[in-house]
């Protein structure tokens, strides 16, 4: 029986011409909208110290990381995303370094990072309750987890959609999916959400569009 394109591992939507030099510049493209740098300005605001960030993608946030970050932890399966990025990795003061591919499986130890950031991400790792149980295995005590993620609609015809065209949308995009429960996922992934907001962002297909944007933590009985 073969696995449903949400179950593939990480390295199956990375392979092929389209997923490493076609789709990359079309992401890098399609993300870096008017409304796309207002909402990362608010997911970076906060941040400091070690910071990781899950799908690094090609570094649209790093113009947004405020002063207090001293070294982003970048991981993401998009090896040709760096290459788009280098006029911003260049434009930084901040270390930025690529500590992997998988952020099911972050190569960091328990408690190394201060804080985590994670945009548009979770809707593309094939086991997104793994990534987020890492994260909050990598983050010290006191961390947080700054989120901005797209998923189910709380409209039932909206979800319907979602629904019906995932599998394309997870062709086409190189296995983002539309249609997962954000805050299920990361309370699943052992941690607690301290804020969050969900609107549906300007310019979005409504099956596109919904958004989960705010803060996670550890729970108090951690570590």
């Amino acid at each position: 029986m073969s696995a449903r394109p949400e179950q593939l591992p990480s390295a199956a939507v990375t392979r092929g011409f389209y997923a490493r030099r076609i789709f990359p510049p079309i992401m890098n493209a399609f993300m870096n909208t008017a409304e796309t740098r207002r909402i990362r300005e608010r997911g970076c605001a906060g941040l400091a110290g070690e910071v990781l960030e899950l799908g690094f993608g090609t570094g649209h946030n790093v113009p947004y990381l405020p002063d207090g970050v001293t070294r982003l932890l970048a991981v993401d399966p998009m090896e040709e995303g760096r290459k788009l990025a280098a006029e911003r990795l260049a434009a930084t003061a901040i270390d930025v370094v690529f500590v992997g591919l998988d952020g099911q499986q972050l190569a960091l130890p328990d408690d190394s990072v201060d804080a985590a950031l994670s945009t548009w991400t979770l809707c593309s790792i094939p086991d997104p309750v793994a990534a987020v149980r890492e994260v909050a295995r990598v983050l010290r005590p006191g961390g947080t987890l700054h989120f901005v993620e797209h998923g189910l609609s709380p409209d039932l015809k909206v979800q319907k959609w979602q629904h019906r065209l995932n599998p394309i949308q997870n062709r086409v995009a190189c296995g983002c999916n539309i249609q997962r429960d954000i805050p299920a996922i990361i309370e699943a992934g052992g941690m607690r959400l301290d804020s969050m907001e969900q609107y549906h962002a300007k310019g979005d297909p409504k099956v596109l569009g919904w958004t989960f944007e705010g803060r996670a933590s550890l729970p108090l009985d951690a570590h």
